[in-house]
């Protein structure tokens, strides 16, 4: 019978995975029962578990490998530093990977970490192994972050960095408090380990787990429990159709923290040229969407013809009342730069504007509702 050869193991992702993850587990409970915590360890575990979250999160994803926003230097510097002490490697070579998972999302062949492997191989499998050792250090995806000196500077000196932060911070709480071991445990081993799964959860649960609201072209998936253990990372679907938006969570009510901290560094001066996509886009996708899945529902029913078409028709009604609403909207944008003898039209324009979208949110509305029961479409 013929076997597939695998891949040479990465013995040092590997004893740091299976080590840290003992030393979470079995070390830190022994050493409760035995010792025990005071606040102080949760305290610093949740400071630092923040820091190296955000830092993935603001720093890692949507600055360097999105390109979403402007960061200052020492906004940078700080992400950086935090990068390291997540333990997942350089900036420079998470954004190369990441950028590889977003041009070829579940290509088997091509994603470094696709879903369509499996849960263990997108949630960590694929770093145990040299699946991809040809392009370990191929960074040509990434010319523009090589000339970011700061990008740069943690590269070359990742490894440094990484021991100063996972051993010197939980070793200078230890000192401080007077518990080296339990900080070692608390802050270097346990958060070690909750950075780590809470990140590889967006690779693997976050294309497994959730809705698709935006797109069902890939297995990317929006998730709110996710999302509150992600520093809002786990509106995946979104972030997958529109990856230069800086906001993950849209919504005012989604818990979207990295995007919190985006905006309120912009009021500080230390963010800028922060990106988004236009509701419209937003908008229209979501009604494609909504489209493609009231098709599914229609498949099964005897006159599938007939209603397939009679949604075809009140789908693209829809589509063209909100393109209309969202050329209007610029309009009005456009006119209130105007000049004072033009804000007779702008009033007017602002009249059709307010007219069109009730005009626009019965047509949603009755949308829905033929998309929760398509026979609606003929009556």
């Amino acid at each position: 019978m013929d076997t597939v050869k695998k891949p040479p193991v990465i013995w040092l992702n590997v004893t740091i995975f299976l080590g840290t993850f003992i030393l979470a587990t079995v070390g830190v409970i022994w050493y409760g029962m035995v010792e025990g915590y005071s606040a102080a360890h949760w305290v610093w575990l949740v400071i630092a578990f923040i820091f190296c979250g955000m830092s993935i999160t603001a720093g890692y994803h949507r600055l360097w490998s999105h390109k979403t926003y402007q960061a200052h230097r020492s906004l940078r510097l700080l992400f950086a530093i935090g990068g390291a002490f997540a333990l997942q490697n350089s900036a420079l070579h998470w954004s190369s990977d990441h950028r590889v998972h977003h041009k070829h999302v579940d290509n088997n062949d091509k994603d470094p970490y696709s879903a369509k492997r499996g849960f263990w191989y997108s949630h960590i499998g694929w770093m145990l192994r040299e699946y991809q050792a040809e392009r370990y250090e191929d960074y040509r995806n990434c010319r523009d972050l090589q000339k970011d000196s700061i990008v740069m500077w943690q590269h070359k000196h990742y490894v440094l960095l990484a021991l100063a932060t996972n051993f010197g911070i939980p070793l200078a709480l230890g000192l401080w408090y007077g518990d080296v071991l339990g900080f070692l445990l608390i802050v270097g081993a346990l958060r070690l380990v909750l950075s780590h799964h809470t990140t590889f959860f967006i690779n693997s649960l976050a294309h497994i787990w959730g809705s698709q609201p935006y797109t069902s072209k890939n297995t990317a998936r929006d998730n709110g429990i996710l999302a509150f253990f992600t520093f809002g990372e786990g509106y995946h679907n979104f972030h997958h159709i529109f990856e230069h938006d800086y906001r993950n969570g849209i919504r005012w009510w989604q818990f979207d923290p990295t995007k919190w901290l985006i905006r309120s560094c912009a009021s500080l001066g230390l963010t800028s040229n922060l990106k988004t996509v236009s509701a419209y886009r937003i908008e229209k996708a979501r009604l494609i969407q909504t489209m493609a899945n009231a098709k599914d529902k229609i498949f099964t029913l005897p006159n599938a013809d007939q209603l397939q078409a009679a949604l075809e028709q009140e789908f693209q009604l829809l589509l063209s009342k909100l393109t209309e609403y969202d050329q209007l909207r610029s309009q009005v944008i456009d006119s209130a730069k105007s000049s004072v003898k033009e804000k007779y039209e702008e009033a007017l324009l602002r009249v059709r504007l307010e007219q069109l979208d009730l005009n626009l949110k019965e047509h949603k509305k009755r949308w829905r509702q033929i998309v929760s029961n398509p026979r609606l479409v003929l009556s």
